[in-house]
């Protein structure tokens, strides 16, 4: 198996905030509790289950995950787009003769659908994963370098000891991202193919 780069999905590769955000606001019209679509929106990375907490008592939480996830299938898939630079990376890496590897907070079979309908292919998808939980399906994967745009994407990457390279396109600040622990962090994906040629010269293989 060659070595892999990873990425997280939401706010790193793509952005999904139009069809979330349609997806909590059917939400609201289906269970009757408001949720804040623009907030929740604003805070992408967490699992699921962390955002459903803020809105709805820890009783309901399974039977609404149930009902968001049929949702999400309904509304939101088709508005995402991937975010500047993604098409690009994910071909540098290729180029590299590295693998792709998608690690994500979502339920791998969404993540799924989000790539096929962009037409951006992974080697591999692991979902429901999230911060320190992300890192066996990294060091799994073989994956040298995690991309991701929240703090938690950086811890991830320091459990499973490998640098984070964090990108300022999600929630979270440069400070933030390398208070975290990243060990670079990029305004956007288009630098990414460049960075990923200086630091991978001389690294040698993959322990």
């Amino acid at each position: 198996m060659s070595d892999a780069v990873g990425f997280d999905l939401d706010m790193t590769l793509i952005d999904s905030r139009p069809g979330i955000r349609a997806a909590y606001r059917a939400l609201t019209e289906k269970t009757g509790v408001h949720v804040d679509a623009d907030l929740a929106v604003s805070r992408l990375g967490p699992p699921l289950r962390t955002e459903l907490a803020h809105w709805f008592p820890a009783e309901r939480i399974e039977e609404v995950v149930t009902t968001y996830r049929a949702l999400y299938e309904q509304y939101a898939i088709t508005p995402a787009v991937p975010l500047l630079g993604a098409v690009e990376a994910l071909a540098a890496v290729r180029e590299m003769g590295l693998r792709v590897v998608v690690v994500t907070s979502k339920l791998g079979r969404l993540a799924e659908m989000h790539l096929d309908h962009l037409g951006l292919v992974a080697d591999e998808v692991a979902g429901d994963l999230f911060a320190e939980g992300k890192a066996t399906a990294l060091v799994e994967h073989g994956v040298r370098w995690y991309v991701g745009d929240h703090v938690a994407d950086m811890i991830a990457a320091r459990t499973a000891g490998v640098p984070g390279i964090g990108v300022t396109t999600g929630p979270c600040s440069a400070d933030e991202l390398r208070a975290a622990g990243a060990a670079y962090v990029l305004g956007d994906l288009l630098g990414l193919p460049a960075l990923l040629g200086e630091i991978a010269v001389g690294s040698g293989p993959a322990a």
